[in-house]
C-alpha cells in the first residue's frame, strides 16, 4: 500500500479512536502530521475528540505538538485551551523546557493562567459573548475514577475543568517553582470532588526534592482551613506510597500518628488515616481501634487498613473489631473489613456471608468489588463458586473477568464456560494477571503434560487477540 494509502487509514483510525491501528499504522510508515479534511494535521482532531490514548500514540510516533497552525496556535495550545489534564499530558512531548523558546513558553503559561484563574465558565462567557446558562457535565478524564473533570458547554464551545491542573503541569514542565502556599491554595481552592488539580499538586511537590519543599508543605498541616490539611494529607500519602525509603519517613509517620489523634474535620481525618497506613508505626493498630466507631463511615473505611497493617496474628480486641466492620451498614467499611481480615481463619465464615450478599447488591460497583474478594477468598466452597458463576452474567467484562479468574484458581468444572462466557478482549487487558492465568489455564488444559509435571512458570505469556485473553 502506498504512502497516501496509509496516510488516508490513518485519519480513519484517529476518528474511529483506535489507538492501536494508530500505532500500527505509524509503524508501517504513515506520516503523524498527516492532514485531516479540514487541513488541520490528526492530532488536533484527537485533541478535539479529547482522546488521549490516541493523541499520546501520536505524538509518540513523531506528530508535532508544536505545529503552527492557521489560526497561530499549535495543538499543544489547543490541549491547553481544551481543559482536559490526561489530553494536555498526551501531547506535551519531551522536553518542552528545551524544546519550546522562552516567549513561547510565557505564552502558554499566560493561556494556562488565564483559565484558571478566570474559571472555565466565565471565559467561554467571554469568548462567545453567551448570556444563556452555562451546561455543565461531569466527564471521566482519564483510565482511573479520580481522573474526573467537569465538561463545560456554552454558545458552541465546550471545554473542560482542568486548567488547574494543566498549569501545575506545564509550570513543573518548565521547571517553575511556584511557593508551596501558592500551590496548596490552587489544591485547596478546588471543589472536593476535583481530585485531578490535588493530585498534580502533589505529585509536583513529590518532584520537588529538598528540605525545604517539605518542610514548607507540612506546616500547613495547622492551617485553619481544613481544605489546606487535607491537600498535606494526600501529599504525604503520595510519599508513603512513592518514597516510603526517604529519610523523613519515620519523621512524617510520627507526625501522622500524633495528627490522627487531634484531627477533629472527619474528611481530613480520613485522608489523614489513609495516609497513616502507608507507613509503619508501633500504634497504627491501637489508632485504627481508638475509631472504629467513628460516626462518620470515610474515617470507619480507612480503619481495616490500620488494624491489619502489622504482620502480627490479631489480637482479640483487633478480630472482634474487624468482625463488627463486616457487618458495618456502610458497605465500602464491610468490603475494607472483609479484606483486611481474609487471612484469619476464625473470621473467614462472617467474610464470606458478608461477600455473598454484597454480590447481590443493586450497586454494581459493589458487585465488582465482591468479585475481586470473592476471587481470591480462601473459601473454595460451592456457594462461593456458584456466586462467581452467577457474576458471569454481569454486564460488565471486568466483573466477569474477575469470577472466571476466581473459578479457574478453584479448577472448578465450569471454568472452560466461564472463559467463554467473558467474551473477547479485542485488545483489553494486556499483561493483566487475571487474564494471563485464564490463558495458561486454557493451555495447560489443552497441553497436559506428558511423563512429568509441566514446569512451573513454562506455560506462554499471554497473547493479543480477539477471543483469548491477552
Amino acid at each position: 500500500m502506498g504512502k497516501s494509502g496509509l496516510d488516508g487509514r490513518l485519519v480513519s483510525a484517529v476518528r474511529a479512536g483506535d489507538a492501536e491501528a494508530v500505532r500500527a499504522l505509524l509503524e508501517g510508515g504513515a506520516d503523524p502530521n498527516t492532514a485531516d479534511s479540514d487541513g488541520l494535521p490528526v492530532l488536533c482532531s484527537a485533541v478535539a475528540a479529547y482522546d488521549a490514548p490516541v493523541a499520546e500514540a501520536l505524538v509518540q510516533g513523531g506528530a508535532d505538538p508544536d505545529w503552527t497552525l492557521p489560526d497561530g496556535t499549535t495543538p499543544l495550545w489547543r490541549a491547553i485551551d481544551g481543559g482536559s489534564p490526561t489530553v494536555f499530558s498526551a501531547v506535551l512531548g519531551d522536553e518542552p523546557r528545551l524544546r519550546l523558546p522562552e516567549p513561547v513558553r510565557e505564552q502558554l503559561l499566560a493561556l494556562a493562567r488565564s483559565w484558571h484563574e478566570t474559571g472555565a465558565a466565565e471565559q467561554l462567557r467571554r469568548r462567545t459573548g453567551a448570556r444563556g446558562p452555562v451546561v455543565t457535565a461531569p466527564v471521566q478524564d482519564g483510565e482511573y475514577v479520580w481522573e474526573s473533570v467537569d465538561q463545560v458547554s456554552l454558545g458552541g464551545l465546550v471545554t473542560r475543568s482542568g486548567h488547574s491542573a494543566i498549569l501545575t503541569s506545564l509550570e513543573w514542565a518548565f521547571r517553575i517553582l511556584t511557593p508551596v502556599s501558592e500551590l496548596i491554595s490552587r489544591a485547596a481552592e478546588q471543589p472536593h470532588e476535583d481530585q485531578m488539580t490535588c493530585w498534580e499538586v502533589c505529585s509536583t511537590l513529590c518532584q520537588r526534592r529538598g528540605f525545604e519543599t517539605w518542610s514548607a508543605v507540612v506546616a500547613h498541616r495547622h492551617h485553619p482551613d481544613p481544605a489546606h490539611r487535607r491537600v498535606v494529607a494526600r501529599y504525604l500519602w503520595m510519599r508513603g506510597v512513592t518514597d516510603c525509603a526517604s529519610s523523613c519517613a519515620t519523621k512524617e509517620s510520627e507526625m501522622l500518628a500524633a495528627w490522627a489523634t487531634e484531627e477533629t474535620d472527619s474528611t481530613v481525618l480520613a485522608n489523614v488515616l489513609n495516609a497513616f497506613t502507608e507507613y509503619e508505626h508501633p500504634d497504627q493498630t491501637a489508632i485504627g481501634l481508638h475509631y472504629a466507631g467513628h460516626l462518620d463511615p470515610r474515617v470507619r473505611r480507612e480503619v481495616p487498613a490500620a488494624l491489619s497493617g502489622n504482620d502480627t496474628p490479631l489480637s482479640p480486641a483487633t478480630r472482634a473489631a474487624l468482625l463488627a466492620l463486616t457487618r458495618d451498614p456502610d458497605a465500602t467499611v464491610s468490603i475494607n473489613a472483609c479484606r483486611a481480615g481474609k487471612g484469619d481463619d476464625s473470621l473467614l465464615p462472617q467474610i464470606t456471608q458478608t461477600l455473598l450478599l454484597l454480590a447481590e447488591d443493586p450497586d454494581a460497583d459493589l458487585r465488582g468489588a465482591a468479585a475481586v474478594e470473592l476471587a481470591a477468598s480462601p473459601d473454595h466452597s460451592p456457594a462461593v463458586a456458584d456466586t462467581l458463576w452467577t457474576l458471569l452474567d454481569e454486564d460488565n467484562q471486568v466483573i466477569r473477568l474477575e469470577a472466571a479468574h476466581g473459578l479457574a484458581l478453584r479448577d472448578d468444572p465450569r471454568t472452560a464456560r466461564a472463559i467463554e462466557r467473558v467474551g473477547p478482549f479485542n485488545g483489553r487487558f494486556e499483561h493483566d494477571h487475571r487474564a494471563n492465568a485464564l490463558w495458561a489455564w486454557q493451555w495447560r488444559r489443552e497441553n497436559p503434560p506428558t511423563g512429568r509435571p509441566l514446569a512451573s512458570g513454562l506455560a506462554p505469556t499471554a497473547r493479543s487477540g480477539s477471543g483469548r485473553p491477552s
